[in-house]
């Protein structure tokens, strides 16, 4: 798909009813949703990208900050009839300034483990999160002491390893720099839609308190769920759980 800069690469399974479109995490890539993906049922369309700086996009150039982001979800859902915006962490934050915008043809969103609204982290935490992922041993450890509770399956484990490191440095660093810290209160709640958000009871990062706190509040059409025993990588930890809680969902719209 040709967007600024350049084409985003995306996968897209044909199907009919409401499109599931997949927003990955800071550090993610479309492959952080395919255990989700293949678990919802097998006739729904489902579309999947890496982010503008990661994965299959790293040769396009920046920004890379929230609004490139959002601007790039914003063409591939055009021409969509009907879909559903899934967004986790950083993706859960640029799904939100999609939704804000009211594109044509949004049924309702989504956001899992998302980063909230109205920011939750200082100067500190956010240089600190800057090196997470410098290198493997970095990113092994985030994912043992911060980003997990549940262990992952070993090769789930390792392509994590290796989309963490799958990135360009001004993609890596915009997002704990700039992104995680941009308030965007204001903005959403112009959201209309149904809005669900799925929060891991045990998750570090964005923990149900937090969203509670500082997402709820700007989203007036939001209803929160708790994942009980999962962490901050919940479509890796549960995707069983994630692929019933979309398909109750879409039901219900």
């Amino acid at each position: 798909m040709k967007v600024a800069g350049g084409v985003l690469p995306v996968r897209f399974r044909p199907g009919t009813g409401p499109a599931l479109v997949f927003l990955h995490y800071w550090g993610g890539s479309g492959e952080t949703f395919a255990r989700v993906a293949e678990r919802v049922a097998p006739g729904r369309p489902v579309v999947r990208y890496d982010q503008r700086g990661w994965g299959a996009a790293r040769e396009l150039p920046g920004p890379y900050g929230l609004t490139q982001l959002a601007e790039d979800a914003r063409q591939v859902v055009e021409g969509l009839d009907r879909y559903v915006l899934i967004g986790h962490s950083m993706g859960g934050k640029v799904a939100q300034l999609v939704a804000a915008g009211r594109p044509a043809g949004l049924a309702g969103v989504v956001l899992v483990a998302p980063a909230p609204a109205r920011p939750a982290v200082g100067p500190q935490e956010q240089e600190a999160l800057a090196h997470a992922y410098d290198n493997a041993e970095t990113v092994r450890g985030a994912l043992d002491h911060v980003l997990t509770h549940r262990p992952l399956p070993d090769d789930v484990r390792e392509r994590v390893v290796a989309d963490s490191l799958a990135a360009t440095e001004d993609a890596r660093l915009t997002w704990p720099r700039e992104g995680i810290a941009e308030d965007i209160g204001d903005i959403v709640g112009r959201v209309e839609v149904p809005v669900l958000v799925l929060a891991g009871e045990r998750d570090q990062v964005d923990p149900p308190a937090v969203l509670a706190e500082r997402l709820l509040p700007f989203l007036p059409t939001a209803t929160m769920a708790v994942l009980p025993g999962t962490g901050h990588l919940s479509p890796l930890e549960a995707p069983g759980e994630i692929a019933t809680r979309l398909e109750a969902f879409v039901a219900g719209l």
